[in-house]
């Protein structure tokens, strides 16, 4: 039996690949904020599942979160990294974290980014194993002359750079973790999927959260031994052209650990 942990697994993709997984007789650890919702998204996915709370627009919740599932489990198979902030409502301004960072940069990419290095040992440990990183086809540059977006904000520019971000760690963390029995990978799921996501945007949806789900569990059951690759839906594609630029790489790392370090000192 694996035991899957998926962030954001209260509404929407991550609700539905928790019960999906869970039928197929995974234990399924159920991120949420609202201990209700989590406790109805179990209920929903039936099976063997966890629940676990943290709001991770807060570094110290993640911080705390991470050393729970440290403290409560003895292994982990698969992490999916599916939680996430959308472009918000049309003409909505800038918003900030707990811990003042771009509130879609920390949601979506850097919280992310930290439970994963914090559950890196349990990963190793629990090889072969599995990393998911739920990103989209919307990507841009990240400006590391202002990367909080300080002056000339968009909310599509905001989710876009975030999103970037998280292929960007992709691609690293496949590297970093060469060898170790743990792969990484990242993919758009599906364009504009029936969620309250891309409700609260007023976009038409396009697509079932079930063909999302689907281009998921690929990489969740299938691909063994692939890492370090970006998926658009169920098709190996390429990302944005900076996702391949090591120095923008390593700008990333740095910016990320001294937000991370700031945020918890």
């Amino acid at each position: 039996m694996r035991t899957i942990l998926i962030t954001g697994a209260t509404d929407g993709l991550g609700k539905e690949l928790a019960r999906r997984l869970a039928a197929a007789g995974d234990r399924v650890i159920v991120h949420g904020r609202d201990p209700e919702r989590v406790r109805r998204a179990r209920e929903r996915a039936g099976g063997l599942t966890e629940g676990i709370l943290a709001d991770l627009s807060e570094l110290r919740q993640v911080e705390r979160m991470a050393s729970e599932v440290l403290d409560r489990f003895d292994r982990l198979d698969v992490l999916v990294n599916n939680a996430g902030v959308g472009g918000g409502r049309p003409f909505s301004g800038r918003q900030e974290s707990a811990d003042g960072i771009e509130l879609r940069f920390a949601v979506n990419y850097l919280a992310g980014y930290h439970l994963t290095r914090r559950l890196i040992p349990l990963l190793v440990a629990s090889a072969p194993s599995r990393v998911v990183n739920v990103a989209s086809a919307g990507q841009q540059a990240i400006d590391f002359a202002d990367p909080m977006l300080t002056e000339g904000y968009g909310r599509q520019r905001a989710y876009s750079q975030s999103k970037l971000a998280q292929i960007m760690f992709t691609f690293d963390l496949a590297e970093e973790l060469a060898g170790t029995g743990v792969t990484v990978n990242a993919l758009h799921p599906a364009t504009f999927m029936n969620t309250s996501m891309v409700r609260e945007a007023m976009v038409p949806p396009i697509s079932s959260v079930g063909q999302g789900a689907e281009a998921v569990l690929r990489l969740v059951d299938e691909l063994d031994g692939v890492t370090g690759r970006y998926f658009d839906q169920r098709r190996e594609s390429r990302a944005d052209v900076q996702a391949y630029d090591l120095e923008a790489r390593k700008r990333l790392r740095h910016l990320s650990d001294d937000l991370v370090r700031r945020a918890l000192s």
